[in-house]
């Protein structure tokens, strides 16, 4: 998926982007709240990860405006701020979750995939297709019972499908999940990562829509 991060610390922020990043997914790095409100009116998100205290304001006023816009994006709070009436304000501003600093980056990676569960409308972590059984909270894949082994991309390209399960991904979109903002994108990366889901998991598992896109069976 592709994650928008809203952080203003250079250590925290890049530990959390390199992170992100290694489970195959675009994320776009943020420090001011200016340039945030230029990439949520650019892109279509999944996920956003908002710090509170920002140079130039509140991380809750973005959050605000975004549900004032009637924006859906599922967005977690990330702060140092632990005291109740700040979690609340925060809860009842429209926020999905809260992780409190300093967190566990294994601890963020399962909060992030549980609120992209529930907001993609599958909050159980169990998929079940055919032969294929596909554990999204434990990252685990298997065919005739039979554990089979994928890539990070692989697997981000995996969740983007079955995140639209019966309905066409365009290979934009799936461009999009991968890559953040200035990233190099090989014109058939797509299509690579679709070959390989194939031959791993069985050539009919992802079709094709000629022209438009790729489909997982609902």
């Amino acid at each position: 998926m592709r994650v928008l991060l809203i952080e203003d610390d250079h250590v925290l922020g890049a530990a959390i982007r390199d992170h992100i990043a290694s489970n195959g997914h675009g994320v776009d790095w943020m420090q001011r709240l200016d340039d945030a409100r230029l990439a949520l009116a650019t892109v279509t998100y999944e996920l956003v990860l908002l710090d509170l205290n920002l140079p130039d304001g509140r991380g809750l006023d973005l959050l605000r405006d975004l549900r004032a816009a009637r924006n859906p994006v599922p967005v977690i709070i990330t702060t140092a701020q632990d005291q109740v009436a700040v979690r609340i304000e925060g809860l009842n501003s429209g926020a999905d979750d809260y992780l409190i600093k300093p967190f566990d980056l294994s601890e963020m990676s399962a909060r992030v995939a549980a609120v992209a569960r529930r907001s993609a409308g599958n909050p159980l972590p169990l998929v079940t297709i055919g032969p294929i059984a596909v554990d999204l909270a434990r990252k685990v894949v298997t065919l005739d019972g039979k554990p089979v082994v994928l890539t990070a991309r692989e697997w981000a390209v995996l969740e983007r499908l079955l995140s639209h399960r019966g309905a066409i991904v365009t290979k934009g979109d799936i461009e999009d999940s991968l890559y953040a903002f200035g990233a190099e994108v090989e014109s058939n990366a797509v299509e690579v990562y679709v070959s390989r889901l194939r031959k791993k998991l069985g050539r009919d598992f992802v079709s094709t829509a000629r022209g438009l896109g790729y489909q997982v069976a609902s």
